[in-house]
């Protein structure tokens, strides 16, 4: 199984990337592909700057990564609520190619934050918003205060009860 893992954030000390990528490696049969939505910074997406210069081609190579995938980990930094600019960007470049952005692709889609609600905002609107775009959400899980719970210098979640609802939710893939 090809996984492709990826934080919904362009923060170079993303919290969700930790958590992405631990995800990812509890999937210990996966050949997994790690993305970093920086790769794929563009202009913002407007409908006269889509008309004027057409659509980048970083959208369509992020489209490629997702389709050379069999199934897909995001985890969702929450910025007042709601998706990071840099993601939404990716995601609206890319929704102009193919509106079905993730490709029926079996998906598990986390969130953490500092706070203790674990940015369960942008998750709950991500959960419900994949569906129109193609996505087959297999299971989702916020992880609160992210410093009490995983360690960043091992990459591990801390929490035994969180760990044991992570690896549940990522075994969702199969």
């Amino acid at each position: 199984m090809k996984l492709l893992t990826f934080a919904a954030s362009s923060s170079s000390q993303s919290i969700n990337k930790h958590l992405a990528t631990y995800a990812a490696s509890l999937v210990t049969y996966a050949d997994i592909d790690v993305l970093d939505i920086n790769d794929f910074e563009m202009p913002l997406y407007s409908s006269d700057r889509e008309n004027e210069s057409g659509i980048p081609s970083l959208a369509q190579e992020f489209l490629d990564r997702i389709a050379q995938a069999d199934a897909i980990i995001i985890s969702f930094a929450e910025h007042n609520g709601s998706y990071t600019a840099a993601y939404k960007n990716l995601f609206d470049w890319a929704s102009r190619i193919n509106p079905k952005v993730y490709q029926n692709k079996p998906m598990v889609l986390l969130a953490t934050s500092p706070g203790p609600g674990g940015a369960n905002t942008v998750l709950t609107a991500a959960v419900n918003s994949a569906p129109y775009f193609a996505g087959n959400v297999k299971a989702s899980l916020s992880i609160p205060s992210f410093y009490d719970n995983f360690d960043v210098a091992t990459g591990k979640v801390t929490n035994a009860k969180l760990n044991t609802a992570l690896i549940a939710t990522v075994n969702s893939l199969t």
